[in-house]
Order: structure tokens, then sequence, then C-alpha cells
């Protein structure tokens, strides 16, 4: 067992709950821990933290359904789900949502698709590829 903490990444966030509770349904992982400003979403290899924005930039922001995406940013985040064809389901339900299957692509041992959440940040969603997951 490595000593060294997860590797994660922090989102920031104008509505915590709603985007901590997008994450967790979609990744399907129950949070670790949860209060008003920030929640920690735990899976096997990373943590996700949802942070909030603070108040004078959050009554900046406006978020509209369908979001805006926030396309034009130096980063994206992708994250393992356990089959893409329920995570987009899950994102639509959600207030997010994903590409088609159509858009869908594989890598070396997993099969990726563009996606976005309820506050318009782009995300990369990944599921193990069944055949390479298998042989292993």
């Amino acid at each position: 067992m490595s000593t060294q903490p997860k590797a994660g990444a922090v989102l920031f966030a104008k509505d915590v709950a709603r985007l901590a509770a997008f994450y967790a349904q979609v990744l399907a992982v129950v949070p670790k821990h949860a209060e008003a400003e920030k929640v920690v979403i735990e899976a096997e290899d990373f943590l996700l933290v949802i942070h909030a924005v603070p108040p004078a930039v959050a009554a900046n922001v406006e978020i509209v359904s369908p979001p805006v995406l926030r396309e034009n940013v130096p980063i994206k985040l992708f994250l393992p789900v356990r089959s893409l064809a329920q995570a987009r389901i899950s994102a639509q339900m959600l207030g997010g949502g994903m590409k088609p299957a159509d858009a869908e692509w594989s890598g070396a041992d997993f099969r990726a698709c563009d996606g976005f959440d309820p506050e318009g940040n782009v995300v990369q969603f990944r599921e193990a590829q069944r055949d390479v997951a298998l042989a292993s």
C-alpha cells in the first residue's frame, strides 16, 4: 500500500451540492466528506474535491440550462466510469450531458467520450476497454 496521497483535482463550483451530486452519481461513488463549502469524492485512484467559489465571484457567475460550455480553458479532467452508456444517461438526468455514442473513441485500454457537468465544465469520461480488461 502506497504512503503517497492520492492524485486528484479541485473543481470550483457555484452550486457545490449540485455539482457534487452530479459527479458522485455519474462516477458511481459515495462522497467521502461533505460540508457546505466543499465535498470530497473519492474513487479508487483519485480524489475530486468540489469547492465553492468565493461569494463575490459566484455573484458574477450565471449558470443557465443547458449550461454554456467552458471549452476554452487550459485543463480538462478525464474521469473513470464503469459504463459510458450509463454515464450518458446519468449525466443527462443530472443537468449535464455527453456527446453521442458515435463520438466515442478508443485508447490503448479505454473508450472515451467528452461530456459536461451542470455548470458547463467540459470533462472526458473513460471506461475500461472490455476486451483489454478481460485479457488482463
